[in-house]
């Protein structure tokens, strides 16, 4: 279906895997979607499943075990519309790579944006799948990637010192730039490494989807809005706002989420310092602009 890199033909390992498991594959075709770094394809199933597979020349140790485990947690807690994963592997035709194989969703529909907001507050309000994040503790049981960035997630149990030192601090080591390693000394410093910004909430792990702007939602033909393409982890749920910059939720969603879960106080401070690990994670990719808009969102948590 592709030409440059075929996908899902005969003897490939993911017709191999469904076919091993009771599906017989009678069609295959294009993807709506991919990726320099992945084939895309779509397989068909006689009893009626399609399935969305994805194919890369990297171990699925690196590729696709921490897009699939990120799924499953945001598919377990039955909130918001996920891509079910049925499995991912490595090759085993001899040939260097991996898979992953998901549900395909059927897009194109029209969405209600107050339900949608609704979805996102109840999957941020459901008890996380995971040990760990239901004793309280922040993380993921896997690092993973926000775009090609390595995101850190070893598990802490405060959630200050987790976003100071596996997310601004992070990214900030990682530019190399010494202004911006200044400025951040500085805000931790008047900040208490972040912890007056947390004065009078309460924190409680919830399941985010982790880089949620409008690329990685879409309406499916049933009506329902679906998430993909996640960086999860558990965090505070005001984290998962972080891209609200370029993700065009709109009054009516702010309205299905905040009857759910209503604005905490300062909220506002917060959302500086949460936009600003991703204008950071932005220059670390792209450079540019995105240089400016960090700096100054740090230098305003400082106001």
């Amino acid at each position: 279906y592709d030409g440059r890199r075929r996908c899902c033909g005969g003897g490939d390992p993911a017709v191999k895997w469904l076919t091993d498991n009771g599906f017989e594959i009678i069609g295959s075709g294009a993807a709506a979607s991919g990726s320099g770094w992945a084939t895309t394809g779509k397989l068909q199933a006689k009893s009626g499943e399609q399935f969305f597979v994805k194919q890369a020349p990297k171990p699925a140790e690196s590729m696709f075990k921490g897009e699939a485990i990120g799924l499953r947690a945001l598919y377990d807690t039955s909130t918001v519309r996920i891509p079910k994963v049925y499995h991912y592997g490595d090759r085993t035709d001899g040939r260097d790579g991996s898979y992953i194989i998901m549900e395909s969703l059927q897009m194109g529909g029209r969405s209600s944006m107050y339900d949608f907001g609704v979805d996102m507050a109840k999957l941020h309000l459901a008890t996380p799948t995971v040990k760990e994040a239901k004793e309280g503790m922040f993380g993921f049981p896997l690092d993973n990637t926000i775009g090609a960035t390595p995101q850190p997630n070893g598990w802490m149990d405060d959630w200050a010192e987790f976003f100071r030192v596996r997310r601004i601090g992070h990214q900030v080591k990682l530019s190399r730039d010494k202004k911006l390693r200044d400025l951040w000394e500085q805000v931790e410093k008047e900040t208490d490494g972040l912890k007056s910004l947390f004065k009078d909430i309460e924190v409680k792990p919830s399941t985010l989807h982790g880089d949620l702007w409008s690329g990685n939602y879409a309406s499916t033909k049933d009506g329902q809005m679906a998430i993909f393409d996640p960086a999860v982890y558990y965090g505070h749920h005001e984290a998962e706002w972080g891209m609200s910059w370029c993700a065009s939720f709109g009054s009516e969603f702010w309205k299905g989420y905040r009857s759910l879960i209503p604005e905490d106080p300062g909220f506002r401070k917060r959302a500086i310092l949460y936009e600003a690990y991703h204008k950071l994670n932005h220059y670390n990719l792209f450079g540019g602009g995105y240089y400016y808009d960090a700096y100054s969102l740090l230098e305003a948590l400082l106001d």
